[in-house]
C-alpha cells in the first residue's frame, strides 16, 4: 500500500509510519555526505545536503513512488572521490555510512522501548522506527549498483571488477526493480536482516 492510500484509510497509521520512513531515508542520505565531509570532500556540503530539511533530500519522483506504491527514495547525496584519500577506505566508509545511521536509528529506538515502555502510538512508532531502519539497511547492503553494497564491495575488488560493477549502475535501477517484482531479492533482503537481527541481540543482550 502506498503513502497515499495509507493517508486517505487510515491518517494515524500515515501518521506513524511517514515520519520515521521519511528520517530513515533522510539520515541515511545525511550520513553519507558527512562521512564524505570529514575525509575532505566539500561537495555535500556545498550542495547543502549536510541538513535535516527534508527538501534539501527529497527526489520528486521518489517522493511520489513512495506515496504511490510505498516504494522509493531520495536524492544521491553528491560526492567527488577525488578528494577522498585512500580511496578504497574512502568508498568504504562513505558507502558504509547509510547503513550505519539506519542501524543506529534503529539501535536507538529499540533502546527507547526497552528503557521507556511505552504504550499505544508512542510504542507503534517507536517499532516501526525500528522496523523501517533495519529493513532499509538490510536492502543497502544488496551488492547490485547504486545501492549501498555494491559501493562496499568495490572498495575491495580489482579496478577491473570495479569497472564491470561501474558499468552496471546506469541499469541498476531497473535491475533492482526486476528482481524485486520476481522475489529474487527477497532472501538475500532476508539473510541481511537476519544478520543485522543477530548483531543488535547480542549488542542490546
Amino acid at each position: 500500500m502506498g503513502l497515499l492510500q495509507l493517508l486517505v484509510n487510515d491518517p494515524r497509521a500515515f501518521a506513524l509510519l511517514a515520519v520515521p520512513l521519511l528520517y530513515a531515508i533522510i539520515l541515511h542520505e545525511l550520513a553519507h555526505g558527512w562521512v564524505a565531509q570529514r575525509l575532505g570532500d566539500p561537495t555535500a556540503r556545498e550542495a547543502g545536503r549536510i541538513t535535516l530539511n527534508p527538501l534539501k533530500h527529497l527526489d520528486p519522483v521518489g517522493t511520489l513512488m513512495l506515496f504511490l506504491f510505498g516504494f522509493g527514495w531520495a536524492k544521491p547525496v553528491p560526492v567527488n572521490f577525488a578528494y577522498v584519500h585512500p580511496f578504497r577506505l574512502g568508498l568504504i566508509l562513505i558507502s558504509s555510512a547509510g547503513i550505519v545511521a539506519n542501524l543506529l536509528m534503529a539501535i536507538a529506538a529499540l533502546l527507547l522501548l526497552r528503557l521507556l515502555r511505552p504504550e499505544g502510538s508512542l510504542e507503534t512508532f517507536f517499532a516501526v522506527m525500528a522496523r523501517i531502519n533495519i529493513m532499509l539497511a538490510a536492502f543497502n547492503l544488496i551488492p547490485i549498483p547504486p545501492l549501498d553494497g555494491s559501493k562496499i564491495l568495490m572498495g575491495f575488488l580489482s579496478e577491473r571488477l570495479q569497472m564491470v560493477l561501474a558499468r552496471l549502475e546506469p541499469f541498476g535501477f531497473f535491475i533492482i526493480i526486476g528482481l524485486l517484482y520476481l522475489g529474487v531479492l527477497d532472501p538475500v533482503i532476508r539473510f541481511f536482516r537476519r544478520l543485522i537481527l543477530l548483531g543488535i541481540a547480542l549488542l542490546l543482550a
